[in-house]
C-alpha cells in the first residue's frame, strides 16, 4: 500500500532539501561545527557568523530588526518566554492579561497558570468565522492591563487576525503590550512586525519547511520592550534564553524562512487553486460545512465539519489513505472536541465530525483527489450505516 498522502502541513512540515543542505553543513568536521559562543578561534567565529547570518535571514523574512531575534526552541518557547517574561517584568504596573478562546495552548495554559499565581485574564470570544474585533480588545483593556496575546494564523482554522488594529487599541490604552503568535503565518501570508505595531512575536521554523526544535522569539528593542528572562546560564541571546545556541538548527529556520518570504506568492497561488479543488470536490456529499471565515484565512488551511458522522470513525476510516487531523497536534491526545471549533459555536457532534487539511508546498493535485475520493468513500458510508442504525431505533 502506497504511504497516505500527506495533508496535515499544519502540524508539521518535511525539511525543504534546501534547508536541509545548508543545516548539513554545520554538523561535520570541515563545516561551521563550531560553537558559537566560543569566539576565541576560528571554529567558534565561523559559527557565530552563521548564527548571525540566520538571525539576519529570519529578522528579514518577518519585518524585524535582527536584533530583535531571539532563539528558542520553538514557538511554545517563545510563547512562554513572552507571557510570563512579560508578566513578571511588568507585575508591579498591573496583573490583567487579554488573550482569545481560540488561541494555541502554548498561549492559553501559561495564562491559566499565571491565574493560579494571582493575575487576571480576559478570554475573548471571536465571532462565528473566528474573527475577532478589535474593538472588543479594545474594550477588554484596563488600567492594570500589561499584555494582550491574539495569534496572526489561526493553527485550526486558518482565519488571519487583523494585528495592527489591535496593536493600535493597544497603543491607545498605553500600558498594553501586544504578543502575536506567528507560528502559521511565515510563509502563507505578510508578516511585518515593526510595521504591524506588536512588541513580541513567536515564531517557529517546522511549520516553514524547516527543522523541528528550533524558534524564535521577537522582542522589539525599537519599542524599548523588556521581559524577564526564564532560563539562566551563559548569558546568550541578551540574556533571556541562555544555552548554546545549536547552529545547523538556527541555520536551518534561517535558510526555511528566507526561501518561505521568497515564495510566498508561489506557493499561495498553488495552495488556493487546490483547496478550491478539495471544496469543489467534496461539496457534493452535501451536509459540509466549512469551519471559520474562509474570506480571511490562508488559503493553505481548510477545516471541514461533516453532519451525521461521528468524528473518530471518518478519522479511522481515512487514515490508510491520507494523513490530515481534527485540531491542533499539540491536542491530539485529548478525544474531546475541538476548542477552537466549540468557541466558533459548533455543537459537539460537528466539532467531532470535522477535519483539517492544511495544504502545503509538496501538496498535488494527485493527492488532493485521493483525499476526496476517501473522504467521500468514508462520509458515504458512516451515513449510511448510522441511517440503518437510526431506522433500526
Amino acid at each position: 500500500m502506497n504511504a497516505p498522502a500527506y495533508l496535515d502541513y499544519a502540524s508539521t512540515t518535511p525539511v525543504d532539501p534546501r534547508v536541509a543542505a545548508a543545516m548539513a553543513r554545520c554538523l561535520t568536521a570541515g563545516g561551521v561545527f563550531g560553537n558559537p559562543s566560543s569566539s576565541g578561534h576560528v571554529y567558534g567565529a565561523d559559527a557565530q557568523a552563521a548564527v548571525e547570518a540566520a538571525r539576519a535571514q529570519t529578522a528579514a523574512a518577518v519585518g524585524a530588526d535582527a536584533a530583535d531575534v531571539i532563539w528558542t526552541s520553538g514557538a511554545t518557547e517563545a510563547d512562554n518566554l513572552a507571557i510570563f517574561g512579560l508578566a513578571q517584568h511588568a507585575k508591579e504596573r498591573g496583573r490583567h492579561i487579554v488573550t482569545a478562546r481560540t488561541e494555541h495552548r502554548a498561549v492559553l495554559d501559561p495564562c491559566r497558570e499565571l491565574e493560579r499565581r494571582g493575575w487576571r485574564v480576559t478570554y475573548l470570544h471571536p465571532d462565528r468565522g473566528g474573527i475577532l474585533d478589535p474593538a472588543m480588545v479594545a474594550s477588554a483593556l484596563c488600567a492594570d492591563t500589561v499584555l494582550v496575546s491574539i495569534m496572526h494564523v489561526n493553527n485550526e482554522i486558518g482565519v488571519v487576525q487583523d494585528i495592527g488594529a489591535i496593536a493600535a487599541a493597544c497603543a491607545r490604552h498605553g500600558g498594553a503590550r501586544l504578543h502575536v503568535d506567528a507560528a502559521q503565518s511565515v510563509g502563507k501570508c505578510r508578516v511585518d512586525f515593526a510595521g504591524c505595531g506588536a512588541d513580541l512575536m513567536s515564531l517557529s521554523a517546522h511549520k516553514a519547511y524547516g527543522p523541528k526544535g528550533v524558534g524564535a522569539l521577537l522582542v522589539s528593542r525599537r519599542r524599548g520592550v523588556q521581559i524577564e528572562a526564564r532560563q539562566f546560564g551563559g548569558g546568550q541571546e541578551r540574556g533571556l534564553r541562555s544555552g548554546t545556541v545549536a547552529t545547523h538548527q538556527v541555520v536551518g529556520m534561517g535558510a526555511a524562512f528566507s526561501i518561505a518570504a521568497a515564495e510566498q506568492e508561489a506557493d499561495g497561488r498553488r495552495a488556493a487553486a487546490l483547496a478550491v479543488r478539495l471544496r469543489t470536490g467534496l461539496a457534493a456529499l452535501g451536509g459540509v460545512r466549512e469551519n471559520g471565515d474562509g474570506a480571511r484565512a490562508v488559503a493553505q488551511i481548510v477545516n471541514l465539519s461533516f453532519e451525521d458522522v461521528e468524528g473518530e470513525s471518518l478519522l479511522a476510516d481515512v487514515a490508510a489513505e491520507i494523513a490530515v487531523s481534527t485540531g491542533s497536534a499539540c491536542a491530539s491526545s485529548s478525544s474531546e472536541a475541538s476548542y477552537v471549533l466549540r468557541a466558533l459555536g459548533r455543537d459537539e457532534r460537528l466539532a467531532e465530525s470535522s477535519l483539517r487539511f492544511s495544504l502545503g508546498r509538496f501538496t498535488t493535485a494527485a493527492h488532493i483527489d485521493r483525499a476526496v475520493a476517501a473522504v467521500t468513500a468514508a462520509v458515504t458510508r458512516l451515513r449510511r450505516i448510522a441511517g440503518v442504525c437510526a431506522t433500526a431505533s
